[in-house]
């Protein structure tokens, strides 16, 4: 039987596509994760929410002090911003989560991993372009929250460079590693709400827990928990004296990389191993 496009005995014409066929590659999923974590409202209440709390608790702070006349002298004024981005920190961990979580709540992860069948590629790709993302934002916000205090408060010794630098790159860092975090939970819970209160338990329910240990057999426990909370850990990025003992300097950030290594780990894991 022959059709209208060929006649008998003539072989069958193929169709040549004029575009170019090439094997996709991470650049491909990173493009693609991109354009999805940019196009979502969440992303832009997320992250509108963070700048409005960290700028407007930051330079709050910063006038307040000021207009108290209180003496600052040799005290950091750039730990006035810690208020901000602990408060920001949520925003950061809730955007973590739906960044993989609500993909499955609404199925468009079946979508994307048809898409990319490679699912350790797909969460390389969320993981990169998240991370870079909220670490951008959060380390544009910082800074200006600091320059913006610094000119509000006239305390006669400037911070140095030491001070600016954790301040601003390492409380980036770490507040951007503690959003990877979220999202490596939120991969391995698969639900937004459960991934989040997770997170929320885990920011606050130490400094919860060493509030009620009144027994002195408890007192290293409740040490422990004071020092390795969140909290406190991005306490001491602002300022060393804030723990007396525990993670000083960068140690708190070497803490949450590693944690969220682990994590991250995991999340590949069950990815691979779990269906859809």
């Amino acid at each position: 039987m022959t059709t209208p496009y060929q006649q008998q005995g003539t072989p069958a014409a193929t169709y040549s596509s004029p575009i170019p066929v090439r094997k996709a590659h991470l650049g491909d999923a990173l493009a693609s994760e991109w354009t999805k974590i940019r196009s979502v409202r969440s992303t832009m209440w997320t992250l509108g929410v963070m700048a409005v709390l960290m700028l407007g608790i930051g330079i709050l702070a910063a006038v307040t002090v000021s207009a108290a006349d209180a003496d600052l002298e040799g005290e950091p004024v750039l730990f006035l911003g810690f208020f901000g981005v602990l408060l920001g920190s949520l925003c950061v961990m809730t955007l973590g989560v739906l960044t993989i979580a609500s993909e499955y709540g609404t199925g468009m992860i079946r979508t994307t991993l048809t898409a990319c069948p490679s699912r350790s590629r797909v969460l390389t790709a969320k993981a990169i372009v998240y991370f870079l993302l909220v670490f951008t934002v959060t380390f544009v916000l910082t800074l200006v929250v600091a320059a913006l205090q610094v000119a509000i408060l006239d305390t006669g010794a400037a911070p140095t460079t030491e001070d600016w630098v954790r301040a601003t790159f390492a409380v980036s860092l770490y507040v951007a590693l503690l959003g990877l975090l979220s999202l490596a939970l939120g991969s391995l819970i698969r639900h937004s709400a459960g991934a989040i209160t997770v997170m929320i338990g885990l920011v606050l329910l130490p400094l919860v827990m060493a509030m009620f240990m009144y027994a002195e057999s408890l007192r290293t426990v409740q040490e422990s928990l004071l020092e390795y909370s969140i909290p406190s850990q991005l306490g001491v990025l602002y300022d060393n004296s804030v723990a007396e003992s525990g993670p000083q300097g960068w140690e708190p950030v070497w803490i949450m990389l590693g944690v969220t290594a682990v994590a991250l780990g995991g999340a590949y894991a069950a990815l691979n191993s779990r269906d859809v």
